[in-house]
């Protein structure tokens, strides 16, 4: 190394400006060590703090990857081979975990170790040292100027001594501490050096230490397991970008074919209804009542499971069950002026909801899925396959009526009287057989292409054949139990008055009246023709049932619909799965063309109440029956 600068100590006491001058180029000298010592301090400090760092992330992940085997993750768990292959990164981090913790140690013992010390004790003492010179220099001046100020003329004995004593004494204390100064500056000249190498030095010897230990650690096998490890990833690498790729291919193709989903109705040609479905799930609005006459709609995420309707709200781990939809009855509504609305009832007529489809779509496909659901149709092993076999026979043996005037023009029967005890014999509920029913074939019930009416006639429009129209039955509000106010009714005098609630599906013309076979195939045909031609429409009514004929009464006018004398009923039974539907033979004489009997079988639903509709319309005819006899002998 090249030569020190040195203050000369010899001059410390002649105090020569010059001497001066070179002790002030010592101290900037000091002043500009101090404040590089102190940046490097700051630098080896922070080298040594995220070495600290480093070794405790280090052991906090091996004991991560120690802990892999014991977390429960809901995708992809339980891999054994990224299990083993965590465990065998652990171990080795744990290895290096150990050699961070060695370098720390090192560090902390060769590097911050002198450099702590040259920084708190080395420079501190510079600093001491030039604070007492200065104090030391400035009484010693002060003393001088006491003492060049002592009077010739008048001399004091007394005060020349004590002045000549602060002068030797403050002398004497600049130049010994001036000495000391001078010393220590020198001294820093050599201490800066070693200050500055000694933790260099300790810090690359930790350095190679631990890259010792690590090339020690890293063993052929290890090299051997992070080269299949590596390979192991670029695999992935590309099973991902090919899997990316793919995914943006398919968003891309999706947005394309989607693009008319976008619209709330998109165009029913190019989205065909599917009508042979067993299960549906989608978003439907849900009317949920909050008070006597108020109501809200809440959307929900809807979804069938075998025979119940689901609903699930957003954030919902699960669905809830809304309802059993087995043997349930689902029909068009209109709701709040609400479109696409449709409502199921429950199979015991208990519950009911009120639903609302986003498209004519989805309404047409929910209600034929629920009505396929209803049958049961889903618990064979292709439910599908058997309901579009179902939907095709029906579609082959149905046409429906356009025109309900047309149908009612050919067949408007007049009421007269038959002989109640002579078919007494051919009617009954569900259970009754007919002797001739093998004989019986489906031509043989009901004609093909015979026209279906879906709606009945209100007495207001029509004149309805078999109902006398006076003043007292058309046009005017009747009492479902009698009581008409002023004027007699014609039922008042009936010992039977029971109200049901129904709603009409559908009747036609039949060709036979001995078999309950007519009414489970005209229900068939009715059923099927509604599920086809999206008829899910129903007019509810209440069904009054006395010994002298059943009416149909509107339930909000108290109109009566329809009259059907309980002498030309000759035929009642309900389904004989769904108990809810039943119907009914009437037997009317002939229209204004001709006199040929006609026969025609109505079909209805009613709240799980078929079968005590029947007993009701039986009790009816046999105590009809007994007041004739009663009539005829007495």
């Amino acid at each position: 190394m090249p030569g020190i600068d040195k203050l000369p100590i010899e001059e410390a006491l002649e105090d020569s400006p010059q001497t001066r001058s070179l002790l002030g180029v010592f101290e900037e000298d000091a002043a500009a060590i101090s404040n590089y010592i102190n940046q490097l301090f700051q630098a080896m400090h922070r080298v040594y703090d995220a070495q600290n760092e480093l070794s405790a992330a280090t052991h906090l992940t091996s004991k991560l990857l120690k802990e892999y085997e014991k977390q429960h993750f809901p995708l992809g768990g339980d891999d054994e081979v990224m299990t083993s292959t965590l465990q065998q990164f652990s171990k080795v981090i744990d290895e290096l975990s150990s050699c961070h913790a060695v370098l720390s140690t090192q560090l902390a013992d060769a590097m911050m170790f002198p450099i702590t010390q040259f920084k708190e004790r080395d420079l501190k003492e510079i600093l001491t040292l030039k604070e007492v010179f200065q104090i030391a220099s400035n009484d010693h001046d002060a003393a001088i100027t006491r003492y060049s100020r002592l009077s010739k003329r008048r001399e004091n004995e007394k005060i020349k001594a004590e002045v000549t004593e602060d002068v030797y004494t403050s002398r004497k204390k600049q130049h010994q501490t001036m000495m000391h100064y001078f010393c220590a500056l020198n001294t820093l000249q050599y201490k800066k050096k070693i200050a500055m190498l000694e933790p260099l030095l300790g810090y690359m010897q930790a350095q190679i230490s631990f890259f010792k230990m690590g090339s020690e650690n890293l063993t052929e096998q290890l090299e051997e397991f992070l080269t299949n490890i590596g390979t192991s990833v670029q695999n992935v690498r590309r099973e991902m970008e090919c899997e990316i790729e793919n995914m943006q291919q398919t968003v891309e193709d999706l947005e394309v074919a989607s693009d008319p989903l976008y619209l709330p109705d998109p165009d029913p040609t190019k989205f065909p209804v599917h009508r042979n479905l067993t299960r549906k799930a989608g978003y439907l609005n849900a009317r949920n009542k909050t008070g006597l006459v108020s109501s809200i709609w809440e959307r929900q995420f809807y979804f069938t499971q075998g025979g119940n309707l689901m609903s699930q709200a957003r954030g919902d781990v699960a669905g809830g069950l809304v309802m059993d939809i087995d043997n349930c009855s689902v029909m068009a509504v209109d709701c709040e002026d609400r479109r696409y609305c449709f409502q199921i009832t429950s199979f015991d007529g208990k519950k009911s909801s009120i639903l609302q489809a986003e498209s004519k779509k989805d309404y047409e496909e929910w209600i034929c899925t629920i009505n396929n659901i209803s049958k049961q149709i889903y618990l064979s092993e292709n439910p599908e396959e058997i309901a579009a076999r179902i939907n095709q026979s029906a579609l082959e043996a149905v046409t429906p009526s356009p025109s309900f005037q047309q149908r009612h023009e050919s067949i408007r029967p007049l009421v007269q009287s038959r002989p109640t005890a002579a078919h007494t014999s051919s009617t009954g509920s569900v259970g009754s057989e007919s002797a001739t029913l093998s004989a019986l074939s489906l031509d043989s019930l009901v004609a093909p292409d015979t026209p279906i009416q879906f709606d009945i006639i209100s007495p207001v429009s029509e004149d309805l054949p078999g109902q006398a129209k006076s003043s007292g039955q058309t046009g005017r509000r009747a009492n479902p139990f009698g009581e008409s106010g002023g004027s007699k009714s014609e039922t008042e005098d009936s010992i039977l008055h029971q109200l049901f609630i129904v709603r009409f599906l559908g009747s036609m013309a039949v060709k036979s009246d001995e078999s309950p076979d007519i009414v489970y195939e005209t229900m068939r045909q009715i059923l099927a023709a509604r599920a086809i031609h999206n008829i899910f429409r129903m007019t509810e009514s209440h069904l009054l049932v006395t010994c002298d004929c059943l009416k149909l009464i509107d339930p909000q006018t108290q109109v009566t619909r329809l009259r059907f004398p309980l002498p030309n009923v000759v035929l009642y039974a309900t389904h004989q799965e769904n108990k809810r539907l039943f119907g009914f033979v009437l037997k009317t004489s002939g229209g204004r063309v001709d006199n040929r009997q006609t026969s025609i079988c109505y079909i209805f639903e009613s709240n799980n109440e078929g079968e005590k509709i029947c007993d009701s319309v039986g009790l009816a005819k046999q105590i009809a029956f007994h007041a004739e006899l009663v009539s005829i002998f007495f």
